[in-house]
């Protein structure tokens, strides 16, 4: 086991690892997640997969949900921002966006910091980062009493037009390491040098918020693996896909917020190229939610800011303003709160309905034995034969069928007048009719036909629910990968080191310099060019990804557009947009409707030296029953027959339970599936 890198995945339910040898060895392991320290529950899997060979140990690459838990939670630092006078109120005022349109009872969620925290200075920049009022450095001494007062942690400072000029708050940060040098600093010139004042104010604080927590978490997981013998460096998954250093994300915490969902798609964009699928819809169901994106000519698809802490995505994606924004560059993912481990109930109407209430890890659904009373998604899937009662994760956590059938009797069927099987199937269905609207929002809502697609399942539950999802949508070809209950961990092991830097410019692309656009495009790699190196990347090993952000004249939102190589005319940026445009929203305006560029940026991406994704992933073989009694409608109870991933041979038909380590897929009547030479199974709309 030589040269050994690990990945390591933290879920609702589970915290999934997967390790790669140098020989292309594959080794899993998943071990219940601990929601009170995850570092315990990481600790006793690296054990249980590395044994005594820790110091074989290359590299440890981590997806955690520590930062949006800590937003979702409240649970951060506490927090002062500092911005100019007159202005401390933008993070009440937002950007005047609702999640629903007809609830007058709504209010927006309570603002990361408090209103007596928010601490004015006297200065004022113009648009272009000439000084209207100089910064006047007596109108901080009150400031610097308030933090030292109030035992502030962290501080955000976020000053009117500082993404065109930073030198105010370069200053006042300085004053403010002077004077409270253990204090955490976030400087939004440093996070964030954009324009629109509460996108760059909001992603300031949220990096303050979160910056003592995570770091505290990564040194204290440091601290651990160096005491279990394991010298590697820890590296993070960053929310648009990258890898980053422990000490980049100690620093930047906002980069990694929306770590834990972005690895299993970095992974299936891996994938797609090995297998030459250039679209796929990825599908990633897991114990507490199910998460959809996009990989489209084999890269994955990213949104330029997201939402912390707004709960999961419960419609259109169009509807936000639920949370807390963050504009950063995040792969594009849409969550329903429909996992295993989600609650199943009637509503006080007697409507039944499926989360996003969870079970969790603890106390569990309740065929795990651990205390859960309310049925759950994985209780229905137990009493209705497609998961084996002998246990999942190999046998190592016997399932309670009896009690499953019990509780979905009690609070389901009862209730609804009609038989367990129906009950259970029917959450089943509507759980299903959730995560469609999932699947819907990363494609409909882009202008994507999601039929033109193929479907990557994976998590601990997606292949049991691939099949029938993707007949619904009208989606032919679904792909269960090598190891789909730890891909998400897989992932990890697939990602390249990646550094994104963005620059403000606000022009009509009739009229811009392209001469200055070339100017801020070179400045941009020339930023990532040294971040890589200093990350052991030598220049032959860089590759560069250039973006231009723009809009119609009027809008108030931007699209992102790839850029080519070379120099880019503005009228190619202009003609990009309105393809883009186009396929995103059904229209392009006139040619002679102005186009305004409002930012560039540019992506360094490392590549490894050797490719990481092993040629294939031969299947494990297993102990599996022969046969199962599954219950599928209009059939009922059917014989069904049971295989391991190792004993597809040729093409098989449905139904069909295949039963994995780590997974469950189940093939309906009317699908085919087979093995491809990948190890990926491939299941076929008849």
């Amino acid at each position: 086991m030589s040269g050994v890198r690990i990945g390591v995945d933290i879920g609702g339910t589970f915290t999934d690892l997967v390790a790669i040898a140098a020989d292309g060895t594959v080794t899993t392991h998943k071990t219940a997640s601990t929601p009170q320290d995850y570092g315990e529950g990481i600790i006793a899997g690296l054990r249980a997969l590395v044994a005594d060979r820790a110091a074989t140990v290359t590299d440890v690459l981590h997806a955690t949900t520590v930062g949006s838990n800590t937003v979702l939670e409240g649970k951060g630092a506490k927090t002062a921002l500092i911005t100019t006078k007159g202005f401390r109120d933008i993070l009440e005022i937002r950007d005047l966006r609702m999640p629903v349109l007809y609830d007058i009872g709504w209010t927006k969620p309570r603002a990361l910091v408090e209103r007596r925290l928010r601490l004015e200075v006297i200065e004022k920049l113009r648009p272009d980062g000439s000084v209207s009022i100089p910064l006047d450095r007596d109108s901080m001494a009150p400031v610097l009493a308030m933090l030292r007062s109030e035992n502030v942690a962290s501080v955000a400072i976020c000053l009117l037009h500082s993404y065109a000029n930073a030198a105010h708050e370069q200053a006042v940060a300085a004053m403010v390491r002077e004077a409270l040098p253990d204090v955490a600093i976030s400087v939004s010139s440093e996070i964030l040098p954009e324009i629109k004042e509460y996108p760059r104010t909001s992603t300031t604080v949220i990096n303050a918020y979160v910056q003592p927590v995570v770091r505290a978490y990564i040194t204290a997981l440091d601290a651990r693996l160096r005491a279990l013998g394991i010298e590697a460096p820890l590296q993070l998954m960053q929310s648009n896909g990258g890898l980053a250093s422990a000490e980049f994300a100690a620093h930047s915490p906002a980069h990694i917020i929306e770590s834990g969902p972005a690895a299993g798609v970095v992974g299936a964009a891996a994938l797609a190229r090995r297998l030459n699928e250039p679209r796929l819809i990825t599908f990633d169901m897991g114990g507490t939610t199910a998460k959809a994106g996009l990989v489209e000519n084999s890269e994955v698809l990213r949104s330029e800011a997201i939402e912390v802490g707004g709960g999961v995505m419960a419609g259109s994606r169009l509807l936000v303003g639920a949370g807390y924004m963050l504009k950063l560059p995040a792969i594009d993912l849409a969550e329903v709160g429909a996992g295993g481990g989600s609650i199943c109930r009637l509503d006080a109407a007697g409507a039944p309905k499926v989360g996003p209430q969870s079970a969790g890890a603890e106390p569990g659904p309740v065929c795990y034995g651990r205390g859960g009373t309310a049925p759950t998604i994985t209780d229905c899937n137990l009493v209705l034969g497609y998961l084996d009662p002998g246990g999942l994760v190999g046998g190592g956590m016997r399932l309670d069928l009896d009690a499953a059938r019990a509780a979905v009797d009690r609070d389901l069927a009862g209730p609804l007048k009609c038989s367990v099987e129906e009950a259970a199937h029917g959450m089943l269905r509507l759980a299903a009719a959730t995560m469609m609207r999932a699947i819907r929002a990363v494609s409909v809502e882009r202008g994507r036909d999601p039929r033109q697609f193929a479907m990557l399942a994976f998590g601990g539950n997606g292949p049991l629910f691939a099949a029938g999802i993707a007949g619904e949508l009208g989606i032919r070809r679904v792909i269960v990968p090598p190891l789909p209950g730890v891909f998400s961990a897989f992932g990890l092991l697939v990602a390249d080191a990646e550094h994104h830097a963005r620059q403000s410019i606000r022009a009509r692309l009739g009229n811009a310099d392209p001469a200055r656009i070339t100017a801020i495009l070179e400045d941009l790699a020339a930023a990532g060019q040294d971040r890589l190196q200093r990350d052991g990347f030598p220049p032959e090993r860089q590759v560069f990804q250039r973006a231009a952000s723009a809009r119609y004249a009027g809008q108030s939102s931007e699209i992102e557009v790839a850029l080519p190589d070379g120099i880019v005319a503005p009228n190619q940026i202009a003609d990009l947009f309105a393809a883009e445009h186009e396929r995103t929203y059904g229209f392009r305006a006139p040619a002679n409707e102005p186009v305004e560029l409002m930012g560039l940026s540019v992506m360094a991406r490392g590549l490894p030296e050797t490719p990481r994704l092993p040629a294939a992933i031969p299947p494990f073989a297993q102990q599996v029953p022969a046969m199962r009694r599954a219950w599928f409608p209009h059939d009922g109870w059917v014989e069904t027959p049971v295989t391991d991933r190792a004993g597809l041979s040729g093409m098989r038909h449905g139904p069909l339970i295949v039963q994995e380590y780590d997974a469950t897929c189940l093939v309906p009547r009317g699908v085919t599936v087979e093995l491809d030479p990948f190890g990926n199974i491939r299941l076929e709309q008849a």
